[in-house]
């Protein structure tokens, strides 16, 4: 059992159900930022099989394009199986600039995990009182998210710092998260071929920094995030 497995291993001795959640995108200067959610069973880590499969999983920003694809594709193979579930869900350009940043990211995390809850029949979300901590313990269902605690959020929940690269619930959320962004963005390419979305993702290498000079930006650019390029 690998490092990631092992740390969840040991939460899910204190609870029933383990909920890892993280994002994709929240950097970028374009494109919407993406967040998914991954829930894991005491069963999961009880199946010789599905720990030797799952050993490979990691940080997505770990792992090349195409091992994320092979690893999305045993998260699908997992799911199937009834040995895990995973929701991806997003935070629009829009609402980003209405939101910023970092409320669209929790506006997405948010969508993804409460999907996953609404077809989950054995657990449910564990709602945290407006004025309570953010986290009390576990009362069947832990939610754990990459980096520190969301504030404000309306579930229980604790932040591990760095947790894509510590917890494999997280990781899978992560993949999951960062596999259908990039779909996302190479459809955007399509539609506009001048900043090379394929390449880069939305991220702002110095090719996109040269295009968005020669260019201008496009409707699913962050227009608060141009400013200092633009300026």
């Amino acid at each position: 059992m690998n490092a990631l497995q092992q740390h969840d291993r040991a939460l899910l001795a204190e609870c029933d159900w383990l909920v890892g959640i993280d994002e994709a995108g929240r950097g970028a200067l374009a494109g919407p930022v993406v967040a998914g959610a991954c829930v894991l069973g005491p069963g999961f880590f009880e199946d010789p099989s599905v720990l030797e499969r799952s050993a490979r999983i990691n940080d997505s920003k770990q792992l090349s394009a195409a091992a994320r694809e092979s690893q999305y594709d045993l998260l699908l193979q997992l799911r199937e199986e009834g040995r895990l579930d995973f929701e991806v869900a997003s935070g629009s350009v829009g609402e980003i600039a209405t939101h910023n940043i970092l409320g669209a990211t929790r506006l997405a995390m948010r969508r993804a995990v409460e999907a996953l809850a609404a077809r989950a029949r054995a657990w449910s979300l564990p709602e945290a009182a407006a004025a309570g901590p953010l986290f009390e313990g576990c009362t069947g269902v832990k939610l754990i998210v990459d980096g520190r605690p969301l504030k404000p959020f309306p579930y229980v929940h604790q932040g591990i710092v760095k947790g894509d690269g510590r917890s494999i619930s997280i990781a899978m959320a992560s993949i999951a998260a960062k596999v259908l962004r990039d779909r996302e963005m190479c459809l955007l390419d399509r539609k506009f071929p001048a900043y090379g979305f394929v390449q880069h993702k939305g991220y702002g290498t110095t090719s996109h920094r040269r295009a968005l000079l020669a260019e201008g930006p496009s409707t699913v650019h962050r227009e608060a995030f141009l400013r200092k390029i633009l300026s």
